[in-house]
């Protein structure tokens, strides 16, 4: 397993803190020599890991009064990499998995096109449903590339967020991703998992993420539209 670098370590713990509330929004984080020492790293690790939250929206710099930390948006934005449940955490939603599957298998012929894989290597093909303060929102599968992350295997108390997973137990950053968003109707399947009517709009969104070394997981979700939304920022007519 690759050695995860200082400041993607401080970045996780921090970005663990702001989004379970020990940093509450509004408060300010300590000095820049306060965290080289609660870290234990170099000045350089310190602005290297608040700079990329600040890209992404956590924290707010202003020269003379400090790192702010900001309200977390409550709908998905489309111009970062963030997983389902990270969203649903920033609304402040309680997550939890309702049943989970898992298991190795040779990739089927569409997902070894969209990972870009060869005929007969494997994907690891996770299932399950993602419960917002305990009510169903969301029917969720994952293809993990085998290849990037050998042995990849989540409990089922412990599965948040795969994004999260990979991150912080493998090593492995997401660099870009391709996603397709359409409306769906509800099958009757859906319904009885999502405890909606037959035909009930749903969202549906299938993703391919990718790291440095290529694509790692594909990801179809089935979410129940009227209790989510997605944000899309645009700049510029290019």
């Amino acid at each position: 397993m690759a050695r995860i670098p200082a400041y993607r370590q401080m970045y996780n713990s921090l970005k663990k803190d702001i989004r379970e509330g020990r940093y509450a929004p509004g408060s300010f984080l300590p000095t820049e020599s306060e965290m080289e020492e609660l870290y234990g790293v170099s000045r350089t690790t310190v602005r290297r890991a608040i700079g990329m939250l600040t890209n992404e929206g956590y924290l707010s710099v202003t020269q003379g009064r400090g790192t702010e930390v900001q309200e977390i948006s409550t709908s998905q934005h489309l111009n970062k990499i963030t997983s389902f449940t990270e969203t649903l955490r920033r609304k402040g939603y309680q997550v939890s998995t309702q049943g989970l599957a898992q298991e190795k298998v040779p990739a089927p012929d569409y997902i070894r096109d969209a990972l870009a894989l060869r005929e007969g290597e494997q994907v690891y093909h996770i299932q399950r449903v993602q419960c917002a303060d305990g009510k169903p929102v969301c029917v969720m599968e994952d293809y993990v590339a085998a290849n990037q992350a050998p042995g990849f295997h989540i409990q089922e108390s412990g599965c948040v967020s795969v994004y999260a997973c990979l991150e912080e137990e493998y090593g492995l950053f997401l660099k870009d991703a391709v996603e397709h968003i359409s409306a769906v109707s509800a099958s009757f399947t859906q319904s009885q998992i999502l405890r909606i009517p037959v035909g009930a709009p749903l969202l549906h969104s299938r993703r391919v993420a990718n790291t440095e070394h290529g694509a790692l997981i594909y990801s179809s979700l089935y979410v129940v539209a009227e209790r989510y939304e997605y944000q899309i920022y645009q700049a510029g007519r290019g």
